[in-house]
Parts: C-alpha cells; structure tokens; sequence
C-alpha cells in the first residue's frame, strides 16, 4: 500500500495534521498552539483520551504533543539530527513536568522507527521519569489509511504524483455519445445488472454507500444508450477507442489504486484530469465525462468484480 510523502508537508502543515489525528486518539479538547517559541509543546489535551494508547487504559491526565517534521525523504529516527533535536527537548519536557504541566508526552515524527530505535527514545525520557510515546512515520501512515476523513481535511491527496495519462480516446467517445445520451425515446434503456452484485462490488473496490448513491446511481437510466451505441455495427471505431480508454485506465488502477483510500476518489482524479485539459472541447458536456467511468464501472471494465 502506497504512502502519503510527509516530507512534501511544510512544518506547519504537519502540526496540522498530527493535532487533526490528536483530536481522534485523544478527543475534541485538543488545543493546538500558534507558531512560536513553543517550550517543548504544539499542543496539549486534558483529561481522558478517546483511545490512546489503547480503548482499555487510556492515557487521563495532561497530555503534551510536540511534532518534529523534516523534508528529507526516508529520514530515520536513528539519524544525528534526530538524536541532537531529543536532546534539546528533553531539558523542556522536563521542565513542564516540574511544572505539574505534564503527565503524559506524546511525540510525531514522518522519519522512519525502529524497534530498537523506539525502545532507545523511550528509555532516554523513562530515565527522566516521563511517560512517553513516539508516533513515526509507520504508524502515522497506517492510521492516515483507516481515517480516510483526515486524509480529505488535510489534503493529503494532493501530495500523491499526478495521475496522468491519454484523455483523448475518452473526450472522442463522449463527443460522439452526446447526442445519443441528449435524444429522449421510449426505449428501455435501463441495463440489467442481475448478474452483478454491485454491492458486493462497491465493499471489494472499497467505494462508499454515498458516493454509489449520489454519484453513480443516478446515471443508470442512460446506461441502456451508452450500451446500445457501443454495440451498434456502425460504431465499431468508437467502440475501438472505448476499449483501448478501459485498457489504459484497467492500468493506471493496478499502479495506483493504493494511493487512494476510497475508490470514488480516484474515479474523481480521472473525470478531473479529463476535465481540466479538455475545458473548451468538452463545455457543457462535463456530466457525460462522470457519466461513461460510472458506466465502466457498474459494468465492471474498470474496479474489481472479485477477490
């Protein structure tokens, strides 16, 4: 499963997201401080935490966060500047400790955490009678995938490479189903989906109950013509183009299917990218583009139809 690069954050960024996660493992009382001389602190909860370190014994008490975020990519735990940056922050946590301010010291970092590294930080703070925790680059990315909420407030998307690759056979086909989807007719154009368990399908391609509903349900009713088109002796060209779109997009999902937490969002980076580079070709034809992927979709050219 591919990472969100944490390192693409600024600092302040960081601290964004690490108080966003706080107030899920801790609880809505997080506080968050401005940027400044933070004496050791970015920001600081009191009382009992929602589940951490775990839903049965709960840190309760004054817990202090503190986020050390750095832009070099695969950094560790275990480097120089790691260690110097824990040496300076020890003598303030020690500090806020002999103030009653401290009970608990709960440490971020997007640098990379060994076992033995872990234990070794712990120790350095145990010897100064705190109770501390390290949360690394491992563990942020695992909890970034179960929490895909935080993932969307934060924007993290945005850091994944673009996903690119050739529009032009999809803007060609939905130029030429246009005026088929805009004719209204007395035929059934409703597509028997008997034999596919789109809700079986939705739980494998992880694809929510919300985005199927509002999304891709509405469009079933122009399915039957996009069916019939394609079909059509007469539009075997068309019908070319839509099976090498199905082949390239079949592709670009097996590569990046794990950047994406949700299936939906990746259904939007493509209708995105066929958008924003098609602007004036494809005016007031934006809703086919959305049309035809939820069309590959339902009829499984595209997303997992089994395990």
């Amino acid at each position: 499963m591919s990472k969100f690069p944490l390192h693409n954050l600024n600092e302040d960024e960081f601290e964004n997201l690490i108080i966003l996660i706080c107030s899920k493992i801790l609880g809505d009382g997080v506080i968050p401080f401005a940027k400044g001389r933070d004496g050791g602190k970015d920001g600081r909860f009191t009382g009992k935490a929602n589940c951490f370190p775990s839903e049965t014994q709960p840190w309760n008490g004054n817990i202090i966060i503190q986020a050390k975020h750095t832009n070099k990519e695969n950094a560790s735990c275990s480097d120089s500047d790691f260690s110097k940056i824990l040496k300076e922050e020890i003598p303030k946590v020690e500090k806020l400790k002999q103030n009653n301010e401290l009970d608990f010291y709960l440490l971020f970092t997007n640098r990379n955490l060994t076992g033995g590294q872990d234990s070794k930080i712990i120790q350095l703070f145990n010897e100064k009678n705190i109770v501390c925790e390290i949360i690394a680059n491992e563990k942020i990315q695992q909890f970034l995938q179960n929490n895909p909420n935080i993932v969307r407030t934060a924007k993290l998307n945005d850091l994944l490479r673009p996903l690119e690759f050739d529009e032009s056979d999809l803007k060609e086909i939905i130029i030429a189903v246009h005026e088929v989807i805009s004719k209204k007719d007395n035929l059934n154009n409703i597509v028997d989906f008997s034999k596919i368990d789109l809700e079986e399908k939705n739980k494998l391609n992880n694809l929510s109950k919300d985005y199927f509903e509002e999304s891709i349900k509405p469009d079933f009713d122009n399915f039957g013509k996009i069916d019939n088109f394609l079909s059509s002796p007469i539009n075997t060209q068309i019908k070319d183009l839509y099976d090498d779109a199905v082949s390239e997009l079949r592709a670009k999902i097996a590569l990046r299917r794990y950047d994406y937490i949700e299936f939906g969002d990746l259904l939007e980076e493509f209708y995105n990218y066929v958008i924003n580079n098609n602007k004036e070709e494809l005016k007031s034809k934006k809703r086919l583009v959305r049309m035809l992927l939820n069309y590959m979709y339902c009829q499984c050219d595209i997303g997992k139809k089994e395990e």
